[in-house]
């Protein structure tokens, strides 16, 4: 007999979600109530796939690939990831250093799952994509936050409070360059001491580059192509952004070929494969036609560049350019003084009634740290048109100017 209660895992008492989720939600209700909604707060795509790459998954399913495949994904995927990563990235990768999955936050998990005891302690960044801390707890590690801090032009690393954090549990560090929620890119100093703290301390990296390739000018750099760091270097690879394939759920997990091959094991327990069909489109994404990719990273510069110049026209608000992501990440703290707000729900969920604006803020990316003082919100210009973006954040301004 039970007492009727389901008595659940202790572990699903440490699992996170994705709070964006939350908001996108408030804004399809407010919609649904006949309000005009204008969604900077998640970071999907309203933009189409390449019809290249449709038409490769259409003919793959035709030609009956819809049955299991191998479980680190297709040969032919697998040899093409690892020579678009080489020749991007300056190292050297065979198909031994490919794992297929479907899509990137797998990579996540698994790279934890491969390389994290319980109770060991993990760097994530915070803010950062909110899915990090809540695998870390969720497998039993300590989840070790570090910040960012203000630069002249964009933010930069807290190293300060990195170094501050490692202690002799510390075994792992996850870094996400062209960052989500700040758009933030590391200059080659700072990869360059990143690398060096990881092999001072002896750390593994999870080097997250889902937006890779969403950059607007200048060269993407890889922590994993510096020296001594390819073999403690594991690279979360997605389709998601460049060619606008967020749910077509494909990705991979790229690095050494002793940590792959047990990624690949996980794929057996997990999944058993990533979908045999999606896998060839994949292919042609990477080795066919690439004017599709080009166009949509036009579309998203476009959309950038009016971003920017509103925000920073509205009163009380800052906001970098960063030449990466679809993110911005805009000082509102002056704005929210302005207005009288005391916190962040506040000042959002005004804005959504009276404007419209809906996006995420500073705390949809983790727990503010110690010594915070400014406020920020994230825009995302992934999934609204130039037109929009203007007629939004024009009465956002107006209301602040109220």
């Amino acid at each position: 007999m039970t007492d009727g209660r389901t008595h659940l895992a202790q572990r699903i008492a440490r699992l996170g979600t994705e709070t964006a989720f939350a908001v996108s939600a408030e804004a399809a209700a407010w919609q649904e109530k006949g309000n005009r909604v204008y969604p900077f707060h998640l970071g999907d795509m309203d933009l189409p796939t390449p019809q290249n790459i449709v038409d490769a998954a259409m003919k793959a399913i035709a030609d009956g690939k819809t049955g299991y495949c191998p479980n680190a994904g297709i040969m032919p995927l697998r040899e093409a990831l690892a020579a678009d990563v080489s020749a991007s990235h300056g190292v050297n990768y065979g198909p031994e250093n490919v794992a297929v999955q479907p899509g990137g936050k797998p990579v996540i998990g698994k790279f934890l799952l491969t390389l994290m005891d319980p109770g060991d302690e993990v760097l994530y960044p915070n803010p950062g994509f909110p899915i990090y801390e809540s695998q870390i707890e969720f497998l039993g590690g300590v989840a070790k936050p570090y910040g960012f801090v203000p630069g002249e032009t964009d933010f930069l690393l807290d190293f300060d409070a990195i170094e501050a954090a490692i202690t002799p549990r510390t075994k792992l560090l996850i870094f996400n360059n062209q960052h989500n929620p700040t758009g933030a890119e590391s200059p080659d100093t700072e990869i360059e001491t990143l690398a060096e703290l990881a092999r001072n301390h002896d750390l593994y990296v999870l080097s997250d580059e889902a937006y890779w390739d969403i950059r607007y000018s200048g060269r993407s750099r890889s922590i994993a192509s510096l020296p001594d760091m390819q073999e403690r270097t594991v690279i979360l690879y997605t389709f998601s952004k460049k060619y606008a394939m967020t749910g077509w759920r494909l990705g991979a997990a790229i690095g050494p070929q002793e940590i792959i091959t047990h990624v690949a094991t996980l794929n057996v327990n997990q999944e058993s494969c990533t979908t045999h069909f999606i896998q060839y489109a994949g292919v042609e994404a990477l080795t066919g036609d690439q004017s599709g990719a080009k166009k949509i990273l036009g579309i998203l510069k476009d959309r950038r560049d009016v971003a920017v110049r509103l925000l920073n026209d509205i009163p009380g608000v800052s906001c970098y350019a960063p030449e990466a992501t679809f993110y911005l990440f805009p000082d509102m703290t002056e704005l929210m003084e302005r207005k009288g707000y005391d916190t962040y729900d506040e000042l959002r969920r005004a804005v959504l009634e009276q404007t419209g604006v809906s996006f995420c803020t500073r705390l949809h990316f983790g727990r503010e740290l110690p010594g915070e003082t400014r406020r920020y919100g994230r825009f995302a210009y992934s999934g609204i048109p130039v037109a929009d973006i203007e007629e939004g954040l024009g009465k956002l301004k107006a209301w602040a100017e109220q």
